[in-house]
């Protein structure tokens, strides 16, 4: 018992430390896996944190007659910078991050990587053009990172609550990339 909470503490001490250095330095792509790494040849344009929640809903499985599951419907959060401000706003669906200057984008997810139990996972997404003026316009990649929360309910998901639906809070850093000059 002693070994395996030695080794859960020691594995949250070091998803803790790789959440203080791309925090600290959002450039330290190489402390990311590196499925979610953004391609070399793009810079940082804009460090967000995301604070919100994520909406779930219960549903049959597709594929499996007499199975439910939580289904992701949407998220809804404000992106501050790090001191604080209100810069934008991310909703969906489509996922859609907006400034507070108007502009805008979407995008498609690329790919995922695991961030630790009970945590959504990194993301890498390809920005599609951005509509609108301002601080989107250029965006080629989003990236989120340093998540915290916003996995599916633990509740029970099942025939007899087929269509509810659950909130659930969450945290991210959500850094935006645009091609290097």
């Amino acid at each position: 018992m002693q070994i395996a909470s030695l080794s859960r503490h020691t594995s949250q001490r070091l998803l803790a430390a790789a959440a203080l250095l791309v925090a600290g330095n959002a450039l330290a792509q190489s402390a990311l896996p590196e499925s979610i790494q953004v391609p070399a040849g793009h810079v940082l344009a804009l460090e967000t944190v995301g604070v919100g929640e994520i909406t779930y809903e219960c549903r049959a499985k597709a594929d499996a007659a007499g199975q439910f599951e939580w289904v992701f419907v949407g998220p809804k959060a404000v992106l501050n910078d790090r001191s604080g401000q209100q810069v934008g706003s991310y909703y969906g669906p489509p996922a859609t991050w907006e400034s507070t200057d108007g502009s805008k984008v979407t995008g498609t997810q690329l790919a995922v990587a695991p961030a630790g139990a009970g945590n959504i996972p990194f993301q890498l997404v390809q920005a599609n053009p951005a509509t609108g003026e301002g601080s989107m316009q250029g965006v080629t990649y989003i990236q989120r990172t340093a998540t915290q929360g916003g996995v599916a309910p633990a509740k029970a998901c099942a025939a007899g609550n087929t269509g509810a639906q659950e909130i659930v809070q969450y945290q991210a850093d959500y850094l935006f990339w645009k091609k290097a000059d």
